[in-house]
Protein backbone atom coordinates (compact mmCIF):
# COMPACT_ATOMS: atom_id res chain seq x y z
CA UNK A 1 0.00 0.00 0.00
CA UNK A 2 1.12 3.43 -0.89
CA UNK A 3 1.15 5.53 1.73
CA UNK A 4 0.36 9.65 0.70
CA UNK A 5 2.31 12.34 2.76
CA UNK A 6 -0.40 15.13 3.48
CA UNK A 7 0.92 18.59 4.34
CA UNK A 8 -0.64 20.96 6.93
CA UNK A 9 -3.21 18.39 8.82
CA UNK A 10 -3.50 19.19 12.34
CA UNK A 11 -4.18 16.50 14.63
CA UNK A 12 -6.26 17.32 18.28
CA UNK A 13 -6.73 14.77 20.99
CA UNK A 14 -10.01 15.76 23.27
CA UNK A 15 -11.88 13.41 25.88
CA UNK A 16 -9.66 10.71 24.75
CA UNK A 17 -10.93 10.58 21.33
CA UNK A 18 -8.32 12.00 18.00
CA UNK A 19 -9.54 14.35 15.88
CA UNK A 20 -8.38 15.29 11.99
CA UNK A 21 -8.51 18.74 10.40
CA UNK A 22 -7.31 20.03 7.01
CA UNK A 23 -4.59 22.87 8.57
CA UNK A 24 -5.18 24.37 11.82
CA UNK A 25 -8.15 25.99 12.55
CA UNK A 26 -9.63 24.32 9.35
CA UNK A 27 -12.42 21.88 8.55
CA UNK A 28 -12.74 18.44 10.28
CA UNK A 29 -11.80 15.38 7.58
CA UNK A 30 -14.07 12.71 7.69
CA UNK A 31 -13.16 8.75 8.20
CA UNK A 32 -9.45 7.50 9.51
CA UNK A 33 -6.27 8.62 8.33
CA UNK A 34 -5.50 6.91 5.46
CA UNK A 35 -9.00 5.61 3.82
CA UNK A 36 -10.31 6.69 0.82
CA UNK A 37 -12.35 9.26 2.57
CA UNK A 38 -10.43 10.76 4.38
CA UNK A 39 -8.31 11.64 1.27
CA UNK A 40 -11.18 12.92 -0.13
CA UNK A 41 -12.31 14.87 2.42
CA UNK A 42 -8.71 16.40 2.47
CA UNK A 43 -9.09 17.18 -1.24
CA UNK A 44 -12.16 19.03 -0.97
CA UNK A 45 -11.15 21.11 1.80
CA UNK A 46 -7.48 22.02 0.35
CA UNK A 47 -9.77 22.92 -3.21
CA UNK A 48 -12.47 24.79 -1.13
CA UNK A 49 -9.96 26.64 -0.02
CA UNK A 50 -8.03 27.37 -3.10
CA UNK A 51 -11.27 28.34 -5.34
CA UNK A 52 -13.81 29.62 -2.60
CA UNK A 53 -17.29 30.19 -3.82
CA UNK A 54 -17.63 33.58 -5.37
CA UNK A 55 -20.63 34.70 -3.11
CA UNK A 56 -18.93 33.94 0.05
CA UNK A 57 -16.29 35.96 2.02
CA UNK A 58 -13.56 33.85 1.35
CA UNK A 59 -13.70 35.09 -1.93
CA UNK A 60 -12.88 38.34 -1.04
CA UNK A 61 -9.69 37.44 1.37
CA UNK A 62 -8.24 35.75 -2.28
CA UNK A 63 -8.66 38.48 -4.15
CA UNK A 64 -7.07 40.53 -1.71
CA UNK A 65 -4.09 38.35 -1.41
CA UNK A 66 -4.13 38.77 -4.88
CA UNK A 67 -4.33 42.51 -5.04
CA UNK A 68 -1.64 45.33 -6.06
CA UNK A 69 -2.83 46.77 -2.64
CA UNK A 70 -1.46 44.06 -0.70
CA UNK A 71 1.66 43.53 -2.31
CA UNK A 72 2.31 46.89 -1.50
CA UNK A 73 2.68 46.26 2.33
CA UNK A 74 6.00 45.77 3.61
CA UNK A 75 7.35 42.39 4.05
CA UNK A 76 6.88 42.49 7.50
CA UNK A 77 3.47 44.14 7.32
CA UNK A 78 2.18 40.80 4.95
CA UNK A 79 4.08 38.62 7.65
CA UNK A 80 2.11 39.54 10.24
CA UNK A 81 -1.00 39.80 8.03
CA UNK A 82 -1.06 36.28 6.61
CA UNK A 83 -2.31 34.43 9.92
CA UNK A 84 -4.94 36.51 10.54
CA UNK A 85 -5.98 36.89 7.13
CA UNK A 86 -6.08 32.77 7.70
CA UNK A 87 -8.17 33.04 11.08
CA UNK A 88 -10.30 35.57 9.14
CA UNK A 89 -11.08 32.79 6.14
CA UNK A 90 -12.01 30.13 8.92
CA UNK A 91 -14.51 32.36 11.12
CA UNK A 92 -16.32 34.34 8.31
CA UNK A 93 -15.63 32.26 4.81
CA UNK A 94 -18.44 30.54 4.45
CA UNK A 95 -20.92 33.64 5.23
CA UNK A 96 -22.32 35.50 2.30
CA UNK A 97 -20.98 38.65 1.06
CA UNK A 98 -24.09 40.40 1.04
CA UNK A 99 -24.57 39.55 5.30
CA UNK A 100 -21.87 42.19 5.41
CA UNK A 101 -23.91 44.73 3.85
CA UNK A 102 -25.93 44.63 7.06
CA UNK A 103 -24.15 46.44 9.41
CA UNK A 104 -26.68 46.03 12.75
CA UNK A 105 -26.51 42.21 11.87
CA UNK A 106 -22.70 41.84 10.88
CA UNK A 107 -21.21 44.07 13.56
CA UNK A 108 -22.56 42.19 16.27
CA UNK A 109 -20.71 39.16 15.10
CA UNK A 110 -17.56 40.65 14.52
CA UNK A 111 -17.10 42.17 17.65
CA UNK A 112 -17.74 38.52 18.61
CA UNK A 113 -14.82 37.53 16.46
CA UNK A 114 -12.85 40.40 17.85
CA UNK A 115 -13.68 39.91 21.94
CA UNK A 116 -11.77 36.27 21.55
CA UNK A 117 -8.70 38.50 22.13
CA UNK A 118 -10.02 40.47 24.96
CA UNK A 119 -7.62 39.89 27.13
CA UNK A 120 -4.98 40.68 24.78
CA UNK A 121 -6.41 44.09 23.74
CA UNK A 122 -3.42 44.96 20.77
CA UNK A 123 -3.78 41.77 19.20
CA UNK A 124 -7.68 41.97 18.89
CA UNK A 125 -7.42 45.60 17.40
CA UNK A 126 -4.86 43.93 14.85
CA UNK A 127 -7.48 41.30 13.91
CA UNK A 128 -10.03 43.87 13.30
CA UNK A 129 -7.30 45.83 11.73
CA UNK A 130 -6.95 42.93 8.86
CA UNK A 131 -10.20 42.63 8.73
CA UNK A 132 -11.56 46.11 8.05
CA UNK A 133 -8.64 46.35 5.22
CA UNK A 134 -9.91 43.26 3.59
CA UNK A 135 -13.83 45.01 3.99
CA UNK A 136 -12.27 47.96 3.39
CA UNK A 137 -10.78 46.70 -0.39
CA UNK A 138 -14.69 44.92 -1.22
CA UNK A 139 -15.91 48.42 -1.00
CA UNK A 140 -13.57 50.18 -3.25
CA UNK A 141 -12.04 48.92 -5.80
CA UNK A 142 -13.89 45.62 -5.69
CA UNK A 143 -17.55 46.88 -4.88
CA UNK A 144 -18.83 44.11 -3.51
CA UNK A 145 -20.63 46.27 -0.79
CA UNK A 146 -21.67 49.34 -0.02
CA UNK A 147 -19.74 49.98 2.91
CA UNK A 148 -17.33 48.95 6.23
CA UNK A 149 -19.35 47.58 8.90
CA UNK A 150 -15.79 47.55 11.02
CA UNK A 151 -16.10 51.51 10.82
CA UNK A 152 -17.36 52.60 14.19
CA UNK A 153 -16.21 49.69 15.98
CA UNK A 154 -14.19 50.72 18.71
CA UNK A 155 -10.73 49.70 19.62
CA UNK A 156 -10.46 48.23 22.70
CA UNK A 157 -6.68 49.56 23.25
CA UNK A 158 -6.06 52.81 24.76
CA UNK A 159 -2.33 53.22 25.23
CA UNK A 160 -1.01 56.47 24.63
CA UNK A 161 3.14 56.75 24.38
CA UNK A 162 2.89 60.49 23.30
CA UNK A 163 4.49 61.19 26.61
CA UNK A 164 7.02 58.69 26.68
CA UNK A 165 9.47 59.38 24.62
CA UNK A 166 13.77 59.16 25.41
CA UNK A 167 14.56 62.46 27.48
CA UNK A 168 18.50 63.26 27.13
CA UNK A 169 18.92 62.09 30.48
CA UNK A 170 17.98 58.43 29.60
CA UNK A 171 19.99 58.60 26.72
CA UNK A 172 22.84 59.97 28.81
CA UNK A 173 21.85 57.02 31.53
CA UNK A 174 21.80 54.29 28.54
CA UNK A 175 25.16 55.65 27.20
CA UNK A 176 27.05 55.71 30.42
CA UNK A 177 27.32 51.28 30.15
CA UNK A 178 26.32 50.59 26.28
CA UNK A 179 28.50 49.61 23.75
CA UNK A 180 29.52 52.31 20.99
CA UNK A 181 27.66 50.46 18.57
CA UNK A 182 24.47 50.84 20.52
CA UNK A 183 24.90 54.44 21.52
CA UNK A 184 25.90 55.11 17.62
CA UNK A 185 22.18 53.26 16.52
CA UNK A 186 20.50 55.42 19.59
CA UNK A 187 22.35 59.02 18.63
CA UNK A 188 21.24 58.23 15.03
CA UNK A 189 17.58 57.49 15.82
CA UNK A 190 17.22 60.54 17.93
CA UNK A 191 18.41 62.59 15.61
CA UNK A 192 16.76 61.84 12.39
CA UNK A 193 13.41 59.53 13.61
CA UNK A 194 14.12 56.62 10.92
CA UNK A 195 12.45 53.08 11.75
CA UNK A 196 15.43 50.57 13.01
CA UNK A 197 14.78 48.45 10.30
CA UNK A 198 15.83 51.67 8.12
CA UNK A 199 18.84 52.57 10.35
CA UNK A 200 20.04 48.79 9.98
CA UNK A 201 20.21 49.13 6.54
CA UNK A 202 21.30 52.95 6.30
CA UNK A 203 24.65 53.28 4.41
CA UNK A 204 27.07 56.30 3.80
CA UNK A 205 26.13 56.04 0.34
CA UNK A 206 22.72 57.78 1.86
CA UNK A 207 24.47 60.52 3.05
CA UNK A 208 24.66 63.53 1.25
CA UNK A 209 25.92 67.09 1.40
CA UNK A 210 22.44 68.61 2.55
CA UNK A 211 20.74 65.32 3.45
CA UNK A 212 20.17 61.93 4.14
CA UNK A 213 17.81 60.51 1.56
CA UNK A 214 16.27 56.83 1.88
CA UNK A 215 13.58 55.09 0.44
CA UNK A 216 11.41 53.98 4.00
CA UNK A 217 11.06 50.38 4.44
CA UNK A 218 7.85 50.53 5.93
CA UNK A 219 6.10 51.97 2.77
CA UNK A 220 7.44 49.27 0.72
CA UNK A 221 10.29 51.81 -0.69
CA UNK A 222 7.38 54.09 -1.93
CA UNK A 223 8.44 56.90 0.54
CA UNK A 224 11.68 58.64 1.22
CA UNK A 225 12.67 60.22 4.27
CA UNK A 226 14.67 63.17 3.75
CA UNK A 227 16.71 64.73 7.26
CA UNK A 228 18.26 67.57 6.57
CA UNK A 229 22.12 67.57 7.84
CA UNK A 230 22.11 69.35 10.47
CA UNK A 231 24.69 70.52 12.89
CA UNK A 232 23.76 68.46 16.01
CA UNK A 233 23.22 65.28 13.00
CA UNK A 234 26.75 66.06 11.23
CA UNK A 235 28.45 65.47 14.91
CA UNK A 236 26.82 62.57 15.61
CA UNK A 237 27.68 60.69 12.01
CA UNK A 238 31.18 62.18 12.67
CA UNK A 239 31.35 60.22 15.76
CA UNK A 240 30.49 56.75 13.74
CA UNK A 241 33.52 54.84 12.43
CA UNK A 242 33.18 53.90 8.56
CA UNK A 243 33.93 50.43 9.32
CA UNK A 244 31.33 49.55 6.71
CA UNK A 245 29.41 50.25 3.88
CA UNK A 246 26.44 50.11 6.78
CA UNK A 247 26.96 52.94 9.14
CA UNK A 248 25.78 51.37 11.97
CA UNK A 249 27.54 47.57 12.66
CA UNK A 250 27.69 45.15 15.59
CA UNK A 251 31.39 44.88 17.45
CA UNK A 252 32.99 42.89 14.74
CA UNK A 253 32.52 46.07 12.40
CA UNK A 254 30.06 44.36 10.21
CA UNK A 255 26.52 45.40 9.19
CA UNK A 256 23.57 44.16 11.57
CA UNK A 257 21.73 41.05 10.30
CA UNK A 258 18.22 42.53 10.64
CA UNK A 259 16.09 44.56 13.48
CA UNK A 260 16.12 41.60 15.51
CA UNK A 261 19.85 41.20 16.12
CA UNK A 262 20.24 44.87 16.90
CA UNK A 263 16.80 44.32 19.07
CA UNK A 264 18.25 41.92 21.30
CA UNK A 265 21.95 43.66 21.69
CA UNK A 266 19.92 46.67 22.95
CA UNK A 267 17.62 45.11 24.94
CA UNK A 268 20.54 43.75 26.90
CA UNK A 269 22.11 47.11 27.17
CA UNK A 270 18.63 48.32 28.91
CA UNK A 271 19.00 45.86 31.53
CA UNK A 272 22.91 46.76 32.13
CA UNK A 273 22.55 50.32 32.30
CA UNK A 274 19.83 49.41 35.10
CA UNK A 275 16.63 50.54 32.39
CA UNK A 276 14.87 46.87 32.59
CA UNK A 277 11.83 48.25 33.88
CA UNK A 278 11.65 51.71 32.38
CA UNK A 279 8.59 52.10 29.76
CA UNK A 280 11.32 52.89 26.99
CA UNK A 281 11.42 51.12 23.99
CA UNK A 282 13.81 51.60 20.46
CA UNK A 283 10.71 52.91 18.57
CA UNK A 284 10.34 55.86 21.01
CA UNK A 285 13.50 57.59 20.05
CA UNK A 286 10.93 58.49 16.91
CA UNK A 287 9.09 60.52 19.32
CA UNK A 288 12.22 62.31 20.76
CA UNK A 289 12.82 63.22 17.36
CA UNK A 290 9.71 64.49 16.41
CA UNK A 291 9.42 66.32 19.36
CA UNK A 292 12.80 68.34 18.21
CA UNK A 293 11.50 68.96 14.60
CA UNK A 294 8.22 70.06 16.30
CA UNK A 295 9.98 72.41 18.97
CA UNK A 296 12.27 73.63 16.39
CA UNK A 297 9.31 74.79 14.67
CA UNK A 298 9.15 72.62 11.36
CA UNK A 299 5.60 72.55 10.11
CA UNK A 300 3.45 69.32 9.66
CA UNK A 301 4.53 68.53 5.66
CA UNK A 302 8.38 69.27 6.38
CA UNK A 303 8.11 67.03 9.72
CA UNK A 304 6.22 64.09 6.97
CA UNK A 305 9.17 64.83 4.48
CA UNK A 306 11.96 64.63 7.14
CA UNK A 307 10.48 61.31 8.64
CA UNK A 308 8.84 59.73 5.53
CA UNK A 309 5.22 59.51 6.89
CA UNK A 310 2.25 59.92 4.69
CA UNK A 311 1.33 63.77 5.46
CA UNK A 312 -2.38 62.90 6.10
CA UNK A 313 -1.48 60.68 8.77
CA UNK A 314 1.21 63.52 10.24
CA UNK A 315 -0.78 64.79 12.27
CA UNK A 316 -2.54 61.75 14.16
CA UNK A 317 1.22 60.21 14.49
CA UNK A 318 2.66 63.44 16.17
CA UNK A 319 -0.53 63.17 18.42
CA UNK A 320 1.03 59.90 19.44
CA UNK A 321 4.60 60.96 19.70
CA UNK A 322 5.29 64.24 20.06
CA UNK A 323 5.31 64.95 23.78
CA UNK A 324 2.67 67.62 24.95
CA UNK A 325 4.49 69.17 27.35
CA UNK A 326 7.60 69.68 25.33
CA UNK A 327 5.04 70.96 22.44
CA UNK A 328 3.14 73.26 24.78
CA UNK A 329 6.19 74.69 25.77
CA UNK A 330 7.68 74.99 22.74
CA UNK A 331 4.43 76.70 21.54
CA UNK A 332 4.63 79.38 24.17
CA UNK A 333 8.20 79.88 22.97
CA UNK A 334 6.83 80.98 19.77
CA UNK A 335 4.10 83.15 20.83
CA UNK A 336 6.31 85.20 22.55
CA UNK A 337 8.58 85.72 20.07
CA UNK A 338 6.16 86.29 17.95
CA UNK A 339 4.96 89.35 20.28
CA UNK A 340 8.57 90.36 20.49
Amino acid sequence: MVKIELKGIAKVTAKGRTYWYAWRGGPRLRGEPGSPEFHASYNEAIEDRRTPEPGRFKSLITLYRASADYARLADSTRKNWSPWLDRIADYFGNLRIAQFDRPEKIRPIIRRWRNQWADKPRTADCGLQVLSRVLSHAVDPLGKIAGNPCQGIKQLYRGDRSEIIWTDADISQLRRTCSPEVAHAVDLAAHTGLRLGDLVRLCWSHVGDDAIIIATGKSNLRLEATIPMYDALREVLSRIPKRSTAILTNRWGRPWKGMNAFATTFVRAKIVAGMADCNLHFHDLRGTAATRFYNAGLSVRVIAEIMGWEEDHVAKILRRYVGRSAATRALIEQLNRARK
